[in-house]
């Protein structure tokens, strides 16, 4: 899906509004930690569902050099990540994983789970290249659009597969296979 990118705001140059734009960057880091430890949980338990990992891989690859595209924009405006917002949102990332991991439907509430975290990550994503904009940071808006479509690709990727991962794991359950995750 293409982003309409157009500015309305003109170039918002005040310290206030770099700080702005530097707390949102650093937000969208905490976010793709969260995003590597909600993957790395998720394929530790993954038994049943060869197309689910792989899904998860290739995301965790890219959410990996996303944090590096990250920590580059941070460097250049003279930050770096919020560790405190870091930390958060990977002991976030872990307790839902947690969480799912005693349902016995775990692998349907992290699918679920998935797809609207790759939502909001998209939202994150556009809200990044608007502040880029808003800010006269015009050069890191291809950065954030390219993990804008990696995140809209995941987004897709996981969406359509929900009615094939719902019925493999309803026939799973009925066969008495391991279903769960």
């Amino acid at each position: 899906m293409a982003y309409d990118q157009t500015s309305s705001a003109g170039t918002m140059t005040s310290e206030e509004a770099k700080q702005s734009y530097v707390m949102g960057i650093q937000s969208a880091h905490a976010l793709e930690k969260q995003a590597t430890q909600l993957i790395n949980r998720q394929l530790e338990r993954i038994e049943s569902y060869p197309e689910v990992e792989a899904v998860l891989r290739l995301h965790g690859a890219e959410t990996e050099a996303q944090i590096q595209r990250l920590d580059g924009i941070l460097a250049e405006l003279g930050s770096g990540p919020s560790v405190v917002k870091d930390v958060a949102t990977q002991m976030s990332g872990n307790m839902a994983a947690i969480m799912h991991s005693v349902m016995s439907d775990e692998i349907m509430k992290n699918h679920f789970a998935n797809v609207a975290f790759e939502a909001f990550e998209q939202a994150t994503y556009r809200s990044l290249i608007a502040m880029a904009q808003a800010t006269g940071h015009q050069h890191h808006v291809a950065i954030y659009e390219q993990t804008l479509r990696e995140e809209e690709k995941t987004f897709q990727t996981l969406l359509g597969m929900t009615d094939a991962l719902t019925t493999k794991f309803m026939e799973l359950s009925l066969s008495g296979e391991h279903a769960k995750n």
